[in-house]
């Protein structure tokens, strides 16, 4: 993921779901503060994003990944980081971890930083004889994938909800206090739940979370 808080934004309702049924580790590649400081504050935005890191370490707890990586590249910027950098950075991970789905970011999302996480996450999983993945996933980033209204996100993927589950991810969400605010902003509990029940709509069910699979191969 790009930042602290796209995991829980894209597919804290899954975690909430299937975690202690399957093994996991998160990475991300940004660090989701500094953008909002400038250079003269330099010291606020090293503590922000400390803030940031321990916010994600609390709500990750929830699901009890095997390993949150943060590389900590500049929020905001990741476009101005070589590509290559980046994937040597998935490609470790994936070579370490050897995961058989990879969850990222849509290509078309309006948040800069996820377009490039999702650029490299698709050129670093690209399948080969030394690769394990099977599945390629794209969620939805509430407060982002919805504002490209020429290219929304188009979900294929609905993993169904419960009432508790839901209510576990939002609990998560608000970890990131700095990340939260009032309805009717997307990140906030309300904004959670609505979202959940316009997916829970489209699919059938009462709450739902949308995802769209970018590549799926069936490697057995």
């Amino acid at each position: 993921m790009a930042h602290p808080d796209d995991e829980i934004l894209g597919c804290g309702g899954l975690l909430a779901k299937h975690s202690k049924s399957m093994t996991f580790q998160v990475l991300f590649l940004a660090e989701g503060s500094s953008c909002r400081y400038d250079k003269s504050d330099l010291e606020k935005a090293k503590i922000s994003i400390a803030e940031r890191e321990k916010s994600a370490k609390e709500a990750l707890s929830i699901f009890e990944p095997d390993r949150i990586s943060f590389t900590n590249l500049p929020c905001g910027r990741l476009d101005q980081v070589p590509i290559l950098e980046m994937n040597k950075t998935i490609e470790s991970h994936i070579k370490d971890f050897k995961p058989s789905t990879i969850l990222t970011h849509a290509e078309n999302d309006t948040n800069s930083d996820h377009r490039r996480v999702a650029e490299s996450v698709f050129m670093a999983s690209r399948p080969g004889a030394l690769n394990t993945i099977s599945n390629v996933v794209s969620a939805e980033i509430p407060s982002s994938s919805e504002w490209n209204f020429n290219q929304p996100f188009q979900p294929n993927y609905f993993i169904k909800l419960t009432d508790n589950q839901l209510t576990i991810k939002i609990e998560a969400l608000l970890k990131y206090k700095s990340e939260i605010r009032d309805y009717p902003f997307p990140r906030s509990p309300e904004g959670i739940s609505a979202f959940a029940r316009y997916r829970g709509i489209q699919s059938g069910n009462e709450f739902a979370e949308a995802f769209r699979i970018i590549r799926s191969i069936e490697n057995s």
